[in-house]
């Protein structure tokens, strides 16, 4: 089969074109056929060697979000056959072997059926990010019907999931987005208000939309020095959320008002094999509301082959990117 792979980690032209055995079959898991793909920002910090606790054994094919058919099915499955359409973040990572590939061997444990209202390319984009605001907005954040919720990034990757996910709870939904444009895309995604941050301070939109008090609950899906104004957004005894917070931060402010702090890092329930099944829980109930109608993926207009891998993480890298980044087999 053809696939994608890095021989050592590092800037984006490390990804080569070359012909290897397909995977065998083995209990427990099935052969995907793969016809999609997306880049996440773990799949660029994997590939630089940024996570080395993370990273797979050279040489290596990377990349987990994946979209396509099963081929094959392993002793003891019970839950997928044959022509199962299917979707899952099932690789890419230590000890897996990723998506950028004609055959993906996949654990059941992290897959679920494709939705039948979209694209395989659009459910390729949605599994790591759909998994990832789901445990931050109900597992860490218990985010429940009427509660304020202010969402940084309202049309990124996790953002503009994680706007529709807190809609379809029943929040009340503020997000901060930096363009006119992503303005109107957040409002179509069903964000109740939305802020743009380069316009507004941070003092003026609390004051304005919160009177001063805050917001009961802030997900920072951006990082960096943004974590440092969700704890200035936040109310007293409110929750910040993140999923990006490789950094250091002054906590006095979090301090002051009493915050809960809670970080989302998906990988660690693949890395952990006891873990895996709470994924395939979890997309099965994502295929459920996005056939109900209630979340799409937000895929970016340029779209990328397998073989342009590099070109993909250069794209995601200079921050070109709305929404998710998809990639097409077309070996298949």
């Amino acid at each position: 089969m053809k696939a994608m792979i890095v021989d050592s980690y590092g800037n984006s032209s490390v990804f080569r074109e070359v012909e290897m055995d397909k995977p065998t079959i083995k209990p427990g898991y099935v052969i995907i056929k793969v016809m999609a793909s997306s880049v996440n920002p773990i799949d660029a910090k994997i590939r630089a060697g940024a996570v080395p606790a993370a990273s797979p054994e050279l040489p290596a094919v990377l990349h987990g979000d994946v979209a396509g058919i099963v081929e094959e099915v392993g002793e003891g499955v019970e839950s997928f056959k044959v022509g199962d359409e299917v979707f899952g973040c099932a690789g890419g990572f230590k000890g897996t072997g990723g998506a950028l590939t004609e055959f993906m061997l996949a654990d059941v444990r992290l897959l679920a059926r494709k939705p039948k209202n979209i694209t395989m390319q659009q459910a390729a984009c949605l599994p790591l990010v759909s998994i990832t605001a789901w445990d931050a907005l109900f597992v860490k954040g218990n985010l429940a019907a009427n509660q304020n919720i202010l969402i940084h990034g309202g049309t990124g990757g996790v953002g503009h999931i994680a706007l529709q996910l807190a809609k379809w709870k029943g929040a009340n939904v503020y997000t901060t987005v930096s363009s006119e444009e992503k303005a109107n895309i957040a409002k179509s995604l069903g964000a109740d208000t939305v802020i743009d941050y380069k316009a507004e301070t941070v003092k003026e939109y609390v004051e304005k939309y919160t009177g001063g008090n805050g917001f009961q609950t802030v997900f920072d899906t951006v990082g960096g020095k943004n974590l440092d104004t969700s704890f200035q957004a936040a109310a007293a005894h409110g929750t910040v959320l993140a999923i990006a917070a490789r950094s250091t931060h002054d906590l006095s402010p979090m301090h002051a008002k009493g915050l809960s702090l809670h970080i989302t890092f998906m990988l660690l329930k693949i890395l952990d094999e006891t873990k895996r099944a709470e994924h395939g829980v979890i997309l099965q109930k994502i295929a459920e509301i996005v056939e109900a109608g209630k979340l799409k993926p937000l895929v970016d207009e340029k779209d990328f082959s397998f073989v342009e891998a590099g070109s993909s993480h250069e794209y995601l890298e200079a921050g070109k990117a709305i929404g998710k980044i998809s990639l097409i087999n077309k070996w298949q």
